[in-house]
């Protein structure tokens, strides 16, 4: 039996396999949208040029329309959807080229590829573009991993020193785009990158957007959890392609005054695999 997924918001009612059926990826294409998220633009704007580098590297060019916000998951989640569908009506009309969109958050891309339908449920107009939109997004790893089919094994790396990461991926991003999944395969690939494994791993670090902020001790326990197996899994480096995890996960163990940190996937594929730092 496939696990299931539902949506946060207190009235929404899409309920959804996991797991889709495999997806027909498409050929690698000359020019992408990137869609570069809030979190990104505020706090880790690094995240976001070292997806541009990543991509430009495989020979594609990358469009960042300069209109784009948030993806209006906060809002989604927190069962404001009229408030989540004016900032997705926002959004929909700056991808006009029929490009790829790429996220470098496997969360904002479930966003795109399965909430704006159900919020354009009862617009056809916008509704046809919400689908064509979902079909032709994908989470950053993924795009790598099966669009661009990136090989690292055997080039030329970056920082080539032995390192033991853990990887963390949210909670959304693993039920809706199976980015746990290609994160593994990427990390695979890179040469003296030892992936360990650390209990919790599936379960949520306590961000969830605005639980954080409406739950702060519950949300702050679940934090202590993660944190604590990371810390006990013996990992040098915590990766994840989730930034608002990473925001709580650092924060937490800063606050703790713990040395291990946390960096995006696209900074770390970056800097093994001949970046600079």
């Amino acid at each position: 039996m496939s696990e299931l997924f539902y949506d946060a918001a207190p009235n929404a009612t899409r309920v959804a396999p996991a797991r889709e059926l495999p997806r027909q990826y498409p050929e690698k294409p000359s020019d992408i949208y990137l869609f570069g998220t809030c979190v990104v633009d505020l706090f880790f704007p690094e995240a976001g040029m070292d997806s541009i580098r990543l991509l430009e590297r495989e020979g594609i060019r990358v469009h960042f329309p300069q209109g784009q916000s948030c993806c209006g998951q906060p809002a989604y989640t927190s069962g404001y959807r009229g408030e989540a569908k004016a900032v997705a009506r926002a959004q929909l009309p700056l991808f006009v080229e029929d490009w790829p969109v790429v996220v470098p958050s496997g969360s904002c891309a479930g966003m795109f590829r399965h909430h704006y339908q159900d919020l354009f449920a009862e617009e056809p107009a916008m509704l046809l573009e919400a689908q064509q939109l979902a079909e032709r997004t994908f989470e950053l790893a993924e795009f790598l991993l099966h669009v661009c089919k990136v090989s690292f094994v055997g080039t030329q790396q970056g920082q080539a020193d032995p390192v033991r990461v853990a990887l963390h991926t949210s909670c959304t991003a693993r039920r809706e785009m199976n980015t746990h999944l290609h994160g593994r395969e990427l990390l695979a690939q890179l040469a003296g990158v030892e992936r360990v494994e650390h209990d919790h791993e599936s379960e949520c670090c306590g961000f969830g957007g605005t639980f954080s902020v409406r739950m702060p001790d519950i949300s702050g326990a679940m934090v202590m959890d993660k944190t604590t197996a990371l810390r006990e899994s013996g990992a040098h480096q915590v990766v994840s392609a989730d930034c608002g995890c990473l925001m709580n996960i650092n924060g937490s163990l800063e606050k703790q005054n713990q040395a291990l940190r946390g960096q995006h996937l696209a900074s770390f594929l970056w800097q093994r695999t001949g970046g600079k730092a």
